[in-house]
């Protein structure tokens, strides 16, 4: 496709900035334990680790948010932690990107959601899971749904984005009166889906499953070839008839992205991504990326060749990062 003009593309992303974004669901902290693997160890047939850092990051719905502040736009919370270190840590690290988190709330019930990676040569050996994926307390919902409505209603915000991992934040009622109340105050509404646990909501502007997520939204078989595009329209169509986005954007790992808006061909965006280091936290780029764009006056075409840059760039870093207007230039 044609490279879209300096002048345009500095015009977009410079607007970025004047945007303001809800992004409400599962909230993670991501801690990497990075080290070197030398030996295997007498106990079992395992690596043993010795251990040089540990970093922790934003992860999940925190992530898109990360994302939407490294890129000059603002960035609104809305989920829930529970009571313990991991939530103190994700607040810390919300408060150093400048990230509003004034709505998040404490589930006393429920363990903040943490992803422990084990890296050693840039390699993920391992990955432990500490979560909590029953369903967030119904007067704390209540709660996030009334604040995050108000906002609507008085036009604080630009855009919501639904990020859903199935940990128990989000659920199709609750999307739905969001939903309903961004249609009539015209505001953009985007999801990232889980084909684990769909949301059945409709009439949205962006949705952004990668290629595995949107056949199981479809309730296909995957097929494990690159060149299927004719049952990823398939797949497309009945995402499409069952959610009715404006567009839908597929990301297809290292074929780049496929894009479906209404009333218009299907496009195939080939990657922009030099190496390839991590795929971890790719779409929550993606995802912030396309909506700011879209939000700064982007053709859905371009916001998805920005979007395509983006991740591009993220995933020639190793574990869940954000990507910069500088860095998203640079990729142009």
């Amino acid at each position: 496709m044609t490279q879209i003009e300096n002048q345009r593309l500095k015009k977009i992303i410079s607007s970025f900035k004047t945007n303001r974004i809800a992004v409400i669901g599962d909230l993670i902290l991501d801690v990497y334990v990075w080290g070197e693997a030398t030996r295997i160890s007498q106990e079992a047939p395992v690596p043993v680790v010795h251990v040089n850092k540990k970093t922790e990051r934003l992860g999940g719905a925190a992530n898109v948010m990360c994302n939407i502040v490294t890129l000059g736009a603002e960035a609104y919370a809305y989920g829930v932690t529970g009571k313990d270190l991991y939530s103190d840590d994700i607040k810390r690290l919300m408060k150093e990107f400048k990230i509003n988190y004034s709505s998040i709330l404490i589930d006393e019930t429920r363990a903040t959601t943490m992803k422990q990676r084990i890296i050693a040569a840039s390699q993920q050996l391992v990955r432990i899971d500490y979560e909590d994926r029953g369903e967030v307390l119904p007067d704390l919902k209540r709660s996030i749904v009334d604040k995050l409505k108000s906002a609507i209603i008085a036009k604080e915000i630009d855009a919501v984005i639904f990020e859903d991992y199935a940990k128990g934040m989000l659920d199709s009622e609750m999307a739905a009166e969001i939903t309903e109340a961004a249609q009539r105050a015209g505001i953009l509404i985007a999801l990232d889906p889980h084909p684990g646990h769909p949301l059945k909501i409709s009439g949205i502007t962006i949705m952004t499953p990668n290629k595995s997520e949107a056949f199981g939204l479809a309730g296909m078989y995957h097929p494990d070839m690159d060149n299927d595009q004719e049952e990823l329209a398939k797949a497309a169509a009945i995402i499409q008839e069952k959610w009715n986005p404006d567009h839908l954007l597929i990301t297809l790992g290292s074929q780049g992205m496929a894009l479906f808006s209404k009333n218009q061909n299907p496009v195939i965006i080939p990657t922009r991504a030099r190496e390839v280091f991590d795929v971890s936290g790719a779409g929550d780029t993606v995802i912030a990326t396309f909506t700011l764009a879209m939000l700064a006056g982007a053709t859905a075409l371009e916001a998805a060749e920005i979007a395509n840059h983006a991740a591009g760039v993220v995933v020639g870093k190793v574990g869940t990062v954000s990507v910069s207007k500088e860095e998203l230039l640079q990729s142009f």
